[in-house]
């Protein structure tokens, strides 16, 4: 979906079409979540402090995140993807990758059923999105950004190494902005540049990662389209308007956190082994804490009392608190990711 929640809220408020606006990131420690198009263009990109915002973009307009609503739009294009086929793995609300291969509809062009598809989420959502169409999921995704927003780009079998060889690393998925400054260092600029590289250099360079970098630059990614993919942890951050430096606040609102990460394991009737505590102090440093249990952990008193082993388990320094969150993992369960990792002032937000 292209610039999803903000293509929501200027949906059912056309006032802001065509303005430089951000979902998210309205008080003091917000974090943009969303940003419109005329909005990227001054730089304010998704992440970003809201303050940041501002002063690239003094007339942004910033609109409070409704992940009700978003999650709504996300299930009505779900069902248009069920239409063609079942093999779905979503990324996030608003992103998913689909296998057509054998699709619902026996249609032998990939491109006419992402075509349809892009047609059938505007009609029912008003919302534009983008598609990438190619014979792995590195170059779909990666085909999927080319055209943005409201576009479509297809990478054949034949276009992919010519493709991958003129495009800059920058631009290839899965490798990171701290990587890409790396290879520009070492006058890595564009895939032709990586793909001169032997495995055993790449490995020596990059690490595990070398060997992926080196397969997709070749336009190699055997990776399946995974309908079932097992979320990993379920959790809340909540990020103070002022920092904390008083010990039975953050005790309280450790146990609000506690009280709010189990309505929401209750209600998936989701549950784990593995309770995670984090602290984000004024300097930004941060540290968590892990306690694990043998058998599931499914009461709220169990959430609570183990959190504030966790924190009494930390030594604070008397360092003031920014960031408090709270997590399980090792869950029971396999639905699919999705992850809202927010640190909002104005509330507790799903990771």
């Amino acid at each position: 979906m292209d610039a999803f929640y903000v293509a929501v809220e200027q949906r059912d408020n056309p006032s802001l079409i065509g303005k430089a606006i951000a979902v998210g990131g309205g008080g003091k420690r917000g974090v943009i979540c969303s940003a419109s198009y005329e909005a990227r263009a001054f730089g304010v990109r998704s992440a970003q402090p809201g303050f940041k915002a501002r002063a690239l973009c003094p007339q942004i307009i910033f609109v409070k995140p409704d992940f009700q609503k978003y999650s709504e739009v996300s299930r009505q294009v779900r069902e248009i993807f069920h239409e063609y086929t079942s093999l779905i793995e979503p990324l996030s609300l608003d992103e998913a990758y689909l296998d057509v291969t054998e699709n619902n509809l026996n249609i032998n062009s990939s491109v006419f059923i992402a075509e349809e598809i892009r047609q059938k989420i505007f009609q029912h959502t008003q919302c534009t999105a983008s598609a990438g169409v190619s014979y792995n999921k590195f170059l779909a995704k990666t085909a999927s950004d080319i055209n943005k927003p409201n576009g479509i780009k297809e990478i054949t079998r034949e276009e992919a190494i010519p493709f991958l060889e003129k495009l800059p690393v920058g631009k290839f998925y899965g490798i990171g902005k701290k990587t890409v400054e790396k290879m520009h260092r070492l006058n890595i600029t564009i895939g032709k540049d990586l793909k001169a590289l032997d495995l055993m250099t790449m490995t020596r360079y990059f690490g595990k990662s070398g060997l992926f970098y080196y397969d997709i630059v070749r336009g190699i990614d055997k990776r399946t389209v995974k309908p079932h993919r097992r979320r990993k942890s379920i959790g809340l951050e909540r990020t103070f308007e002022e920092n904390v430096s008083s010990k039975e606040i953050i005790l309280s609102k450790i146990n609000l956190l506690a009280e709010k990460l189990w309505e929401i394991l209750n209600k998936k009737e989701v549950y784990g082994r593995t309770l995670t505590l984090k602290i984000k102090f004024e300097d930004f440093t941060q540290i968590t804490r892990s306690k694990s249990n043998s058998l599931e952990i499914n009461k709220y008193l169990d959430i609570k009392n183990l959190s504030l082993q966790l924190y009494n388990s930390i030594d604070q320094e008397h360092k003031p608190v920014r960031l408090l969150g709270l997590s399980v993992s090792n869950l029971n369960n396999e639905e699919p990711e999705e992850s809202y990792q927010l640190s909002l002032e104005f509330g507790l937000e799903e990771e």
